[in-house]
């Protein structure tokens, strides 16, 4: 990438995401966050420069700027993906750690999360705006929807679907081949085995509905 990027989300995230660029050699041209009181503070050396609204800083993007959005509340990351799409019609970029492992074969989509230790195997797929968080896998030909999130150690299992909008805990493992339905959420240490309905709630293991 040969554009410096502009995060938005000067948090905890943002500053895990500032790691990963710069592992990757790309500048951070600064923070952009709605907490006022943040405005003119550094996070890791890198100001806070204004709100995420701000058209002095939105207008470099496109331009001068990539944008990502470090946010993990899922409808405030929405809510910012459109932002800058409708304002700037451009997607946010990955951010991917130098220490994931992706297979050549994989497809990622836009404005993902990929940290240290993420392993995506080959013809896996994933979808926009996910959170890959550290040490997990997405073997091979398994599916993501958009707005996934997946906790740090979890394992997908290869053909496993997972639709759009599925909040998984840490440490959690879905066996080969099962289905997640959309606005699912599962438990931390979870041992998924069977399908799990759209917009249910799982936890054990083996996972049952709570």
């Amino acid at each position: 990438m040969d554009n410096p990027v502009i995060i938005f989300g000067a948090n905890e995230m943002g500053k895990a995401t500032l790691e990963i660029f710069e592992s990757n050699g790309v500048v951070v041209y600064g923070f952009l966050d709605d907490d006022e009181s943040k405005h003119g503070q550094e996070l890791n050396g890198v100001s806070v420069l204004g709100k995420t609204d701000d058209d002095g800083f939105l207008k470099l993007i496109g331009k001068k700027c990539e944008g990502f959005i470090a946010v993990d509340d899922r409808e405030l990351r929405k809510g910012l993906v459109k932002l800058m799409v409708e304002r700037r019609k451009k997607m946010p970029v990955n951010a991917i750690h130098r220490n994931a492992e992706i297979a050549t074969s994989a497809h990622i989509g836009h404005g993902n999360f990929v940290n240290n230790g993420v392993v995506v195997g080959s013809n896996a797929k994933i979808g926009n705006h996910c959170l890959l968080n550290t040490n997990s896998t997405v073997d091979f030909s398994a599916t993501l929807g958009d707005l996934v999130q997946v906790g740090a150690g979890s394992v997908i299992g290869n053909e496993a679907e997972i639709g759009d909008n599925v909040f998984i805990g840490s440490g959690v493992t879905i066996v080969s081949g099962i289905k997640v339905g959309k606005g699912a959420r599962i438990g931390a240490g979870s041992v998924v085995i069977a399908e799990v309905k759209a917009n249910a709630t799982v936890f054990g293991n083996p996972a049952k509905e709570v």
